[in-house]
């Protein structure tokens, strides 16, 4: 069972999806999309018509609703009137440096942002489940050589991390709470938390990420700027993760119990790349291109070493990563040089990468 599993799963039912503007959100949206399911969006206006959003014409898969995830009563209302069998939570303020410049900001929307979802799913007297989506950099990091587990403890240097770490305490929270697996009987609500690596793919421009900042240096002629070239990093596929969530949602609507908490998704042990290495693979698809490695000043902090362990994931979820680091480089930057050439319509390369992913690169999910 690949395709089949999951499409027996969603086809035909209610996800509500917030982030759906964004890079993973645009990407989660057409995997949606293609396996049958009924989707509402909930996230901010796409800022450029550059963005996945427009290019994938996110507004015909989906009922969008464009509103700020801290505003609570607009959630509570497209979440109550929409009654989702599913929620996956990715609305996020996701960059790191972004967080050093508007620090509050980046805990509202990433920590009281979960608690508002969570809320609203409070209120919702129907079955459902629910995936809120954070980081590996909720882990307090320690720097070293060893990967993370689910249950190592939970800090951040950057208020971005510190913000995520912080959603997962809010997560744990509700869950015990209001949500225990032992009283699911009475609430019906299955809950759990998703921990994806350094996800890169087509359609990502956001400022300060190192792909974006590659393909715009490209796009225009000019040496890369790579701040961190030591810095390690688990790089991941978007369609990754995102298949991670997608089948923890489908164990978690058979059993809330075994399947709630928290799970890590990234690439296998071993499969880790510092970012110089990941900015000389990028040119070599892209076919031409340099960079330069700056001695930069005053910079803000950002972690050195970051590794996932994903034994939880693989052994009691089945799920595991299809793509390696240098095939899921090879795919991005692939997308950014179809579109900036324009050799083929954007939309169509980006259902056909799904659908290869569905199709063929999908671990085969075996019912338990």
């Amino acid at each position: 069972m690949k395709k089949d599993f999951l499409q027996h799963t969603y086809k035909g039912k209610k996800v509500f999806l917030t982030g759906h503007t964004g890079f993973k959100g645009s990407w989660m949206l057409q995997m949606l999309h293609a396996l049958g399911a009924e989707v509402m969006g909930y996230a901010l206006a796409p800022e450029t018509q550059e963005d996945l959003y427009h290019l994938m014409d996110g507004d015909s898969l989906c009922e969008s609703v464009i509103s700020d995830i801290r505003d609570r009563e607009t959630l509570e209302e497209a979440v109550l009137r929409f009654q989702p069998d599913f929620i996956f939570h990715l609305a996020a303020q996701p960059l790191v440096r972004l967080s050093y410049e508007f620090p509050s900001d980046t805990f509202a929307v990433n920590a009281i942002g979960t608690a508002y979802v969570l809320d609203a799913v409070r209120k919702l007297e129907k079955p459902c489940v629910v995936v809120l989506i954070t980081t590996d950099k909720v882990y307090e990091n320690k720097e070293w050589v060893y990967p993370y587990r689910e249950t190592d403890q939970l800090g951040g240097y950057d208020p971005y991390s510190a913000s995520k770490a912080c959603a997962e305490l809010v997560i744990s929270s509700y869950s015990r709470s209001f949500f225990h697996p032992d009283r699911y009987t009475q609430h019906q609500k299955a809950i759990a938390s998703a921990r994806a690596g350094n996800v890169i793919g087509g359609g990502d421009w956001a400022k300060d990420r190192i792909i974006p900042d590659i393909v715009r240096a490209l796009r225009v002629g000019e040496p890369v700027t790579v701040r961190n070239p030591n810095a390690v990093r688990p790089w991941q596929h978007v369609l990754e993760p995102l298949g991670g969530y997608l089948l923890l949602g489908a164990k978690l609507a058979k059993d809330s119990v075994a399947y709630s908490g928290a799970w890590n998704f990234g690439p296998q042990a071993g499969d880790n790349s510092p970012v110089e290495e990941l900015v000389q693979k990028a040119l070599q698809v892209w076919g031409t291109g340099s960079y330069d490695k700056p001695e930069l000043t005053n910079q803000p902090h950002e972690a050195g070493l970051l590794k996932l362990d994903i034994s939880k994931a693989l052994v009691e979820l089945g799920w595991t990563p299809k793509y390696n680091s240098a095939q899921a480089i090879e795919r991005t930057i692939g997308w950014y040089k179809t579109y900036h050439e324009q050799v083929t319509d954007i939309k169509e390369f980006t259902v056909s990468q799904i659908e290869e992913y569905l199709e063929d690169a999908l671990p085969v999910y075996l019912e338990q």
